[in-house]
């Protein structure tokens, strides 16, 4: 579904991405584990257009979309939930959910897929009306995942959705993860708590000052002596 083929990008001088490939299947969750600053969520940006690579070329069922406006790339059918959930503050739920549908002109299937945000998130639809700068961080991540599902995605990136959250509600989140992997939305996931991620995913890769250092099924990198050290706290 998707293929990222030997990309670089920079942020000035800054080489953030330097030879980077990896390949999304559909139907799986991939993960992207890595510190901070390694280059996870310059991926993200790049595969969903905010950010352009020098080199290398990305391809998202087959068509190249490197260099395509974000735009395109959303009504193409990939959603992205940024680090830090970026949620509009001074609009409801329900606003920032419609948002969400922007790009869509089928009245009969936004309607479903507002009863299908809800009833993955029920703590959303009780506080529909309510602004989405009240709401908890938990909440806010919720709204932020149910506005990409909103457009309707067949690739959803995700990015740190477990950040600053309670070992309860990330718990929620992941359970989360798997139900929308399960309804047929494949999952790009770049998220710093390895464990949590790795127990959802299919497959994962490994990202260390801008390049890929390892990569194979989940459970082969949960038994990798190097990840366990690294990322696993060393259990």
């Amino acid at each position: 579904m998707l293929k990222v083929d030997n990309i670089d990008v920079f942020y000035g001088n800054i080489h953030a991405l330097k030879n980077v490939s990896l390949e999304v299947n559909e139907g799986e969750i991939v993960t992207l584990i890595g510190a901070n600053g390694a280059g996870k969520s310059t991926l993200l940006k790049t595969i969903s257009g905010l950010l352009k690579p020098k080199n290398g070329n990305i391809f998202y069922e087959t068509k190249q979309i490197d260099g395509k406006p974000a735009q395109t790339i959303v009504k193409g059918g990939i959603s992205h939930v940024p680090e830090g959930r970026r949620v509009f503050a001074n609009m409801s739920v329900e606003e920032n959910l419609e948002l969400g549908a922007y790009l869509r002109k089928d009245r009969d299937g936004i309607k479903k897929d507002f009863e299908n945000v809800f009833d993955l998130f029920p703590r959303l639809n009780e506080r529909r009306k309510q602004l989405s700068g009240t709401l908890s961080g938990g909440e806010q991540q919720m709204l932020a995942m149910g506005r990409a599902l909103m457009a309707k995605p067949k690739l959803l990136l995700l990015d740190e959705p477990s950040m600053g959250l309670a070992p309860l509600i990330v718990k929620q989140i992941f359970e989360i993860i798997r139900m929308v992997n399960s309804q047929g939305t494949t999952v790009l996931l770049v998220e710093q708590n390895a464990n949590m991620a790795l127990s959802v995913a299919n497959r994962a890769y490994v990202i260390e000052t801008g390049k890929i250092v390892l990569s194979g099924t989940a459970k082969e990198l949960q038994e990798s002596d190097k990840v366990k050290e690294a990322y696993l706290g060393g259990v």
